[in-house]
């Protein structure tokens, strides 16, 4: 990581690997030149970028809304790394956070199938197929707000389960879908199903585990 700026231990595999290398950097600029931008400036930048990507599919702009889904996602990580290098961390700061990141995820998985359903003829498929995708990203959110606050440990450090289904993973996986759109739009579907799947299943999986680990801890 670049200037001392770290991402954190639940990061997922998009995180940990790709979106961190960049962000690091933009962070380390920010700090070295004193950038008067607060960790919820950053929140709130990154929030835009997504709404305007949700706007960009709705306008059947999918390419560069794709890109802006990743930045978006890339800049998510900024607010955080500069929260920590800066001693600001605060409930505050971390709850308008989470709550910008659902609501610009929830724009931009209905543009996408608004999108769909004005090219495919209002199939009625892509409507489930939306609302699936929809309720996966919502749902895996709730599982780990509920189970870090009953727990007091965030479930990605519970069981084996890695976080496969992690918002960078659900972003990245739309941000390839929409790149490789331009040959095919129907493949923004395929995108979003492949999200929906792969966090239903990490949800699924990740629900036994907490449940076993709630009975572990109840017979000690």
């Amino acid at each position: 990581m670049s200037g001392g700026v770290s991402g954190k231990p639940t990061d997922g595999p998009i995180s940990r690997y790709l979106n961190r290398r960049i962000s690091t950097r933009i962070t380390a600029v920010i700090l070295k030149y004193d950038i008067g931008l607060t960790p919820t400036q950053i929140s709130i930048i990154s929030f835009s970028i997504g709404l305007l990507a949700s706007y960009l599919y709705l306008v059947g702009n999918f390419l560069i809304a794709g890109t802006l889904v990743q930045l978006s996602s890339i800049m998510d990580g900024v607010d955080g790394e500069l929260a920590r290098a800066r001693n600001q961390v605060s409930v505050k700061g971390g709850f308008i956070d989470t709550i910008l990141d659902r609501v610009s995820n929830i724009f931009i998985l209905i543009s996408i199938t608004i999108l769909l359903l004005f090219e495919s003829g209002m199939e009625f498929s892509i409507i489930f197929i939306g609302f699936a995708a929809l309720s996966a990203d919502l749902l895996v959110t709730y599982l780990h707000a509920v189970a870090q606050k009953d727990l007091k440990v965030h479930p990605a450090l519970i069981g084996v389960i890695p976080p496969i289904a992690s918002r960078d993973v659900r972003l990245f996986i739309i941000f390839l879908a929409s790149l490789i759109a331009i040959y095919n739009v129907d493949l923004l579907l395929y995108g979003l199903f492949l999200m929906a799947l792969l966090t239903y299943t990490y949800i699924i999986g990740k629900f036994v585990e907490l449940i076993r680990f709630i009975e572990e801890v109840n017979t000690h």
